[in-house]
């Protein structure tokens, strides 16, 4: 038996399954209708609600987080603050000891303890708010190891080329924790001195004494002579004469030291008493007196030129003579040059008697027959 099947055409087929529109209705776009719409808000609002808890808990979670972060971080700060007003009441303590009224500096203090409670502050701000935004990155299910990789490399690479900026930045914190110099002190960087104008926690920057400025890392500083803290000490060698009575010596330098401690503005500067320490070297034709005192810091060399000035003019009142240099020479007239010069010898002369009978004889001739 044989069956025969129609033959169908492929354009057939596909008109069957999706027919083509007609020319009128592809000119114009399609509307919309009533039913589509209210599909579409039957999907969002199912997608709604089955996501709604996850986003919900996510926000909180966000909110959470920030809230903590923002309470840690004043309660923090205002710790700090606490902590470093503590630290420049310190000092109250020994007010009343004359040591205590040397070293403690209100105004200084303050300075220093406003810069250590800023660089704490932004320390303690950097790693709240960094921890946070990491906690928040991680809410959202992103994946952190890359990104705390590729932070740990590429802190190591900045780590190995900026280790000289590193170094001075931890110089210029440790340099304000311990208080070694601040604005306006005088100081001997070893590299360079002057006095400081700046204090930063990377550069130092000095006046020196002819107006220059020096910018001194704080990483290169290897010593630190501070010249205004506490005090500084005013002295003065006076050289006389070593037959001149010491009693009279002693007498004038005491009056002077007590002068000028009385009248100003030396009164302010001298911290202490002009002291007559005494002897301070005796050589064969000089000796050396020393007079010391404590003075205000920054200003030894002040009260030092002052102290010469009344000495001398004390000293020539009292017809007490200075001498320079280590030894004094005597003032001794002139003598006549040729008086160490020894006479003419008579034995100069080959025809003075004392000569002809000096000379030796001659030898005898001997005569052959």
């Amino acid at each position: 038996m044989h069956l025969e099947v129609p033959a169908v055409s492929l354009s057939a087929v596909l008109s069957a399954v999706d027919p083509s529109p007609t020319p009128s209705e592809s000119g114009t776009p399609r509307v919309p209708s009533l039913q589509d719409a209210q599909e579409s808000a039957t999907n969002a609002a199912g997608w709604v609600e089955e996501n709604w808890s996850t986003w919900l808990a996510i926000g909180l979670r966000v909110l959470l987080i920030l809230v903590i972060a923002m309470v840690l971080r004043v309660v923090v700060r205002r710790a700090i603050t606490k902590l470093v007003d503590r630290m420049s009441r310190t000092g109250q303590a020994v007010d009343g000891t004359t040591l205590g009224g040397l070293l403690v500096n209100v105004e200084r203090r303050r300075q220093r303890s406003q810069a250590i409670g800023s660089v704490l502050r932004s320390v303690a701000s950097f790693l709240i708010m960094g921890t946070a935004a990491l906690m928040v990155l991680g809410t959202f299910q992103i994946n952190l190891a890359p990104l705390l990789a590729s932070a740990g490399v590429a802190g190591v690479a900045i780590g190995f080329g900026a280790r000289n900026l590193v170094t001075d930045f931890l110089s210029g914190v440790f340099m304000i924790l311990e208080d070694q110099y601040g604005v306006g002190d005088t100081i001997d960087a070893g590299v360079a001195s002057g006095e400081v104008i700046e204090v930063g926690l990377r550069v130092t920057k000095l006046r020196g004494d002819n107006g220059e400025i020096w910018y001194v890392r704080n990483g290169e500083v290897k010593r630190i002579g501070n010249l205004s803290q506490g005090w500084a000490t005013a002295g003065v060698d006076v050289t006389v004469r070593s037959d001149e009575d010491l009693d009279r010596v002693k007498a004038t330098l005491s009056e002077v030291a007590e002068k000028m401690g009385k009248e100003e503005p030396w009164n302010e500067l001298l911290w202490s008493p002009i002291e007559v320490l005494g002897l301070d070297s005796v050589l064969l034709d000089s000796m050396v007196v020393r007079l010391s005192a404590k003075t205000m810091p920054g200003k030894s060399l002040t009260v030092e030129r002052e102290l010469r000035w009344r000495v001398k003019r004390a000293f020539d009142a009292r017809g007490i003579r200075i001498v320079g240099g280590a030894t004094a020479t005597e003032d001794v007239e002139s003598a006549d040059p040729t008086a160490g010069v020894a006479p003419p010898s008579v034995y100069a002369s080959t025809i003075s008697p004392q000569s002809v009978a000096a000379s030796p004889l001659p030898p005898p001739t001997s005569t052959t027959k």
